[in-house]
Formats: structure tokens, C-alpha cells, sequence
């Protein structure tokens, strides 16, 4: 499958796998931004996309990042096939001390799959689980 790529700026950088296992395409900041302690930022990526039908981009965090104490105010944001604009990441600072975001840097992942359209159905009663409505920690830790 080939995702198409728009470049907005000319020195914005195309979403690109860090390795041959990568799951997610890394994306790359296309402004200098700096976030205070526990303030957001939405920082350009430079780049619009083109999904084909059928398919999501989700961006998400990066680990390294997130080490950091920076991660995504909305994560996974999700980007559906039919946007054209600008793929913004809204990165938010939990450290205690400024993050600068440098042009060029790795500021997300883009991990893009499938997806399928469903029909809502209203219903009277749903069926009985083991489970049922227990949620939130229902599971346990362990």
C-alpha cells in the first residue's frame, strides 16, 4: 500500500520507519516550539496525507519521548481517510522543566491499519458475559 504524502513547507521531512520492524512511520516536527512545564503545544508536521478508503492513521507517542515526560494530549489521535490538512500533534510537557522541539525532530508515530464501517442496531438486551458491566480495574493487576 502506498500512503501519499504532501509536503506543506519544503523542509518538512516524509514520515519514515526507524527500522525494518517498525510498526509506526516516525513524525518529524516542522517548527521550533517550546513547551513549558504542564502546558501543550500543537506543532506542525509540514505534511497532509492521503489514506486510501477503508484505512486510519493513528498518531501516538513515542516511547523516548514519554521517558521524557512528553507525551500526546490526545493519544491515539486518530486521522481518517477522508482529511487533507495539516498532521498536527498536540504534545503536552509532564517534566518539570521547558521542552524545546527542534525542527526535524521525532515528535510521534503514525501507525496506519485497517478499519471496518458497522451499523448501529438499538437493542432492548444485550448478551450476558462472565464479565458483564464490571470495568475499571475489574480484571485486577495481575
Amino acid at each position: 500500500m502506498k500512503l501519499k504524502v504532501k509536503k506543506l513547507v519544503r523542509w518538512a521531512k516524509l514520515p519514515e520507519y526507524s527500522t525494518s520492524g517498525s510498526a509506526g512511520l516516525d513524525l518529524f516536527s516542522a517548527e521550533e516550539v517550546e513547551i513549558p512545564p504542564g502546558e501543550w503545544r500543537l506543532i506542525g508536521t509540514g505534511i497532509s496525507i492521503e489514506l486510501p478508503q477503508g484505512y486510519e492513521a493513528q498518531v501516538r507517542p513515542r516511547s523516548g519521548l514519554a521517558l521524557k515526560g512528553i507525551t500526546i494530549m490526545n493519544a491515539p489521535g486518530t486521522i481518517d481517510p477522508d482529511y487533507r490538512g495539516e498532521v498536527k500533534v498536540i504534545l503536552v510537557n509532564f517534566s518539570k522543566e521547558v521542552f524545546s522541539v527542534p525542527k526535524g525532530m521525532k515528535i510521534a508515530q503514525l501507525v496506519v491499519s485497517k478499519y471496518e464501517k458497522v451499523e448501529c442496531e438499538e437493542v432492548e438486551i444485550l448478551s450476558e458475559t462472565e464479565r458483564g458491566e464490571k470495568g475499571f480495574g475489574s480484571t485486577g493487576i495481575f
